[in-house]
């Protein structure tokens, strides 16, 4: 009789791989954290190597058939949503505003060097791409990982050794760009599937920037005032408690995803804009002060994440010969990128950054450039734009949607180790 109520499911494996993660972390987080100086990033990725297909085989993410991609997405949406609307909740008041000339400076021109330079080094090591493919890769590699930034800058080591202000232009520019990729990857898709470049580039235009973008942060700046509005309203005639305000951390982050990946707009975007919005006159960050719901949130948010993001590497997929993927373009691949995708933008744009004091600084911003769950979200996100591939590839759109999660992952497993274990 006990043995028919026993029933080990897919979903149940999950919370006891997810949950299990978590409270052992939790055990030892201050070691790990403060004394080893590794974070729930690293140890995260490293059990859901350890429980995933290629070791224990308790939690595969890629076992779930044409569910895959789907759940991969939006876990990596929600835990993106949630920590960009935490990173522009916890800047300074009105930082954007203060700080435009070195935002921008950092941001598109940064992005749009190493865009092209990776692109070149991936046309050359696997000349079956086009160049345009070529560039849908790389714009899935262009952004700064705003989870593992926050997770190092905020860290005991970086508040130690890194300045404030530094570490306050970085979480910026991590949560701006990574928004800031749609149209990257827009642009690359657009001229991949359309008959025409003159459709592609009106296509890009249109939709990738005005509608996307555009729209997204409008969308998330009228979200994050009106209601910042509102709960002053509301605490000004004592209808709210503090812990109200605090559950709008993530509820009003969802709720801004939501509204704005209804309409096919920039959803993360939205939710950094609506973040800075809420605190744009300080009022919100006064009602949450020495709360620590939000980084309890984030740490468990986090962890799942993690451990998901190890658990779903293509391990066999790194040596495939039949597409042109072999171990030592991977590696290649990956030292290009940490030489070359933001080092040598950075030292050349510092100077209109005030924010960056000098070369050193500049270096140290350049290199620091992590790849992690923002890679993984554009990247299944292209995926799902293009035809699903037959083995062999027919053609070019097949062939990028064959290759392109396996480099994006094995650049993202890579900048994960490299990055956590420089800090």
């Amino acid at each position: 009789m006990a043995l028919d109520l026993l029933e080990v499911t897919e979903p149940s494996l999950a919370y006891i791989v997810l949950g299990g993660f978590v409270v052992a972390f939790s055990m030892v987080s201050l070691l790990v954290k403060e004394r080893l100086y590794i974070n729930e990033v690293v140890l995260g990725t490293a059990f859901g190597v350890l429980m995933g297909p290629h070791c224990a085989n308790i939690f595969d993410p890629r076992s779930w058939g044409s569910q895959t991609n789907a759940i991969t997405l939006e876990v990596m949406r929600i835990v993106l949503a949630t920590g960009l609307f935490a990173i522009g909740v916890e800047l300074p008041q009105s930082y954007l505003a203060d700080h435009a000339k070195g935002l921008a400076a950092m941001v598109v021109p940064t992005m749009a060097f190493g865009w092209f330079v990776v692109a070149a080094v991936l046309k050359g090591l696997f000349p079956s791409y086009t160049f345009v493919s070529a560039l849908a890769v790389a714009a899935c590699l262009t952004p700064t990982d705003p989870i593992i930034c926050a997770a190092i800058v905020g860290g005991k080591f970086a508040i130690k050794h890194v300045p404030t202000n530094l570490r306050r232009i970085l979480a910026a520019e991590s949560a701006a760009n990574d928004g800031l990729a749609y149209p990257f990857l827009s642009i690359s898709i657009y001229l991949t599937v359309e008959t025409s470049r003159r459709a592609a580039f009106g296509k890009w235009f249109l939709v990738g920037w005005l509608y996307q973008v555009i729209l997204g942060v409008v969308l998330g700046a009228i979200i994050g005032l009106a209601f910042c509005y509102l709960m002053k309203y509301s605490h000004k005639k004592g209808f709210i408690d503090r812990e109200s305000y605090v559950a709008q951390f993530i509820a009003l982050a969802l709720f801004t995803i939501g509204v704005t990946s209804s309409v096919g707009s920039d959803d993360l975007l939205a939710a950094f804009a609506a973040g800075s919005a809420i605190s744009w006159d300080g009022h919100f960050n006064i009602q949450i002060e020495n709360e620590v719901f939000s980084s309890v949130i984030d740490l468990v948010l986090n962890c799942g994440c993690f451990v998901y993001i190890g658990a779903w590497l293509p391990f066999d997929a790194f040596n495939s010969p039949e597409l042109g993927i072999v171990p030592w373009k991977l590696v290649v691949l990956f030292i290009a990128i940490l030489a070359l995708r933001r080092i040598p933008a950075m030292l050349l744009l510092y100077r209109w950054v005030p924010e960056i004091s000098g070369w050193k600084e500049a270096l140290f911003s350049g290199h620091f450039g992590p790849m992690g769950v923002g890679a993984v979200f554009i990247s299944t996100l292209a995926v799902e734009r293009l035809p699903k591939p037959e083995s062999p590839p027919r053609n070019q759109e097949e062939y990028l949607a064959a290759t392109l999660q396996t480099i994006v992952s094995f650049v993202v497993l890579g900048s994960i180790l490299i990055r956590e274990l420089n800090l």
